[in-house]
């Protein structure tokens, strides 16, 4: 076995001196900021396998996120069905939100991907890569990169595309595309 099959097998069964780590760092992870630039992934092996290169232009970005359902709009007025469009059920995936926000605190980047790193009662922890658009759109085969923009508002990452429901084709997946809105709109002419 190679080094990244190790690490990948250290992560899903840790061993008690490596439990007692992970607990040490969820506690420093709690008191730092809500995004942070880390100088090297705290999983290797999940980092390069999702595109991370140990290159000039790529930036590891830590994403602390409050867990808990997302509130929905209180409605003090009485009960009435006009009320009712007013419950927000959001669609989006808490990795999808932590992409955003380090593309948000680094807004010269893009989010090529990102991995989930912990939880604890009150907190996400993940980890996303992001590429200087400059830098890494002139290696050898990331030139795509300086104009496609905005993949993460677009919802074209891994995670977006998760929650946007095209992970799958064909039967099953056919009010998917090209979005659960135009599917609803088809038709209604």
């Amino acid at each position: 076995m190679g080094l990244y099959k190790y690490l990948q097998q250290s992560w899903k069964k840790p061993s008690a001196e490596l439990s007692q780590l992970y607990r040490d760092r969820l506690i420093e992870w709690r008191r730092s900021n809500s995004v942070v630039t880390v100088d090297n992934p705290t999983r290797l092996d999940r980092a390069r396998s999702l595109g991370y290169k140990a290159k000039q232009g790529y930036i590891i970005a830590r994403v602390k996120l409050l867990r808990g359902g997302r509130q929905r709009p209180l409605i003090k007025k009485g009960r009435r069905s006009k009320h009712n469009r007013r419950m927000k059920i959001v669609g989006k995936s808490y990795q999808w939100v932590a992409e955003e926000r380090a593309n948000k605190r680094y807004p010269n980047c893009e989010v090529l991907n990102s991995y989930y790193l912990a939880k604890d009662g009150r907190y996400y922890f993940y980890e996303v890569i992001l590429a200087d658009r400059e830098l890494v759109s002139k290696y050898a085969g990331m030139e795509w990169l300086k104009s496609n923009t905005g993949r993460v508002y677009r919802g074209i990452t891994s995670a977006g595309r998760k929650s946007r429901g095209l992970r799958g084709k064909g039967r099953g997946h056919e009010k998917m595309r090209p979005s659960l809105a135009a599917h609803g709109k088809r038709g209604k002419n």
